[in-house]
């Protein structure tokens, strides 16, 4: 044993959840991860891995025990698609994950608590232009947020709230800004927006043309899992106990996502519009203000260089599966 804080890493068999463990067991933390399901890609890296469906009381009891602190990242979620689609089931779903860990965390002794919450709290109103506003913590009040997804995380964040008020729980609330990077789902319906680009991109024959939702004018920011995983651990680690954001303030047209993931393929790439797709807000973009001033730091890779990485390792899988080939200006990549 080192000394420092055993952790349990919920969802720790999905993408961020997976990276956060790899992170955590890399800085010396005892680790155990929980999920439905064991890591897609590559081996968990958590020291003990127990398949729980935290929905059910009994095994939120048996994933606390013996823990000092709680990253709590399970979640029944995807890209738009999905969500705008599945309301009732994630709602029914991760309010139960999120009020049986509280609870049980509270019983069990564990000293501090991290949720994960999500950009989807903040109102709706004020993301209608794709040159939006950038979102500052406090606008999530008075409250209007994403229907479904949104409306659970912002009741999870409150709940969090009066578990440390009531019970003395050290909680944390971050609020994600749309996160990519390798080891993420790329194709089936969950995935976000940089993932199935990527994906769509490195199918397509250079000269193609590939499906894009809405007119693509419709902007995010995005940011890297590894500054992510970072953030999160630097906030568990602070005092802070208010919902804080960690995400980039740099917008991005999913236009102009698919023309740079074109130019790391080294394709051109025609794209197609489908109005008739869910795509969500106009416009969302960090405000890193409190970030900066709370941590002391802000995520720091390159949009450039970690969609490069992301639209890499998603190409290697696709070719792992036969599904292109390899071609000659690909070869020093391959």
């Amino acid at each position: 044993m080192t000394g420092k804080p055993r952790v349990l890493v919920t969802g720790a068999g999905g993408f961020i959840g997976h990276h956060l463990a790899r992170h955590l067991a890399g800085l010396g933390h005892w680790v155990r991860g929980v999920d439905l399901r064991v890591p897609e890609f590559e081996p968990s890296p958590a020291h003990e891995f127990e398949v729980l469906d935290l929905r059910r009381w009994e095994h939120c009891l048996a994933a606390t025990e013996a823990v000092d602190e709680v990253y709590s990242l399970a979640a029944n979620m995807g890209g738009i698609g999905f969500i705008e689609s599945h309301k009732a089931e994630i709602m029914h779903d991760n309010v139960l994950i999120n009020a049986h860990m509280l609870e049980a965390a509270r019983q069990s002794g564990v000293r501090r608590f991290l949720f994960s919450s999500s950009a989807c709290v903040y109102p709706q109103h004020l993301q209608r232009v794709a040159a939006v506003t950038p979102l500052k913590e406090e606008d999530a009040y008075p409250a209007d947020p994403e229907d479904g997804y949104g409306w659970e995380k912002l009741f999870s964040e409150r709940l969090c709230r009066h578990y440390a008020e009531d019970y003395g729980l050290e909680t944390r609330v971050v609020r994600f800004h749309n996160i990519y990077g390798p080891l993420g789902t790329y194709e089936g319906g969950r995935e976000k927006s940089p993932a199935a680009i990527c994906r769509k991109v490195a199918l397509a024959v250079d000269g193609g043309e590939i499906e894009v939702w809405g007119d693509g004018n419709q902007a995010r920011s995005y940011c890297y899992v590894d500054d992510c995983v970072e953030g999160i651990v630097r906030l568990m680690r602070s005092r802070y106990r208010d919902p804080l954001n960690v995400g980039t303030d740099r917008l991005v047209t999913v236009n102009e996502l698919v023309d740079l993931v074109a130019r790391i393929a080294g394709k051109t790439i025609r794209r197609r519009h489908d109005l008739s797709k869910p795509q969500g807000v106009r416009g969302r973009n960090s405000d890193n203000a409190r970030l900066r001033s709370v941590l002391g730091w802000e995520p720091r890779i390159a949009w450039e260089d970690g969609l490069e990485r992301t639209y890499r390792w998603i190409q290697g899988q696709l070719r792992a599966q036969g599904r292109i080939a390899v071609r000659a200006r690909d070869a020093s990549v391959a």
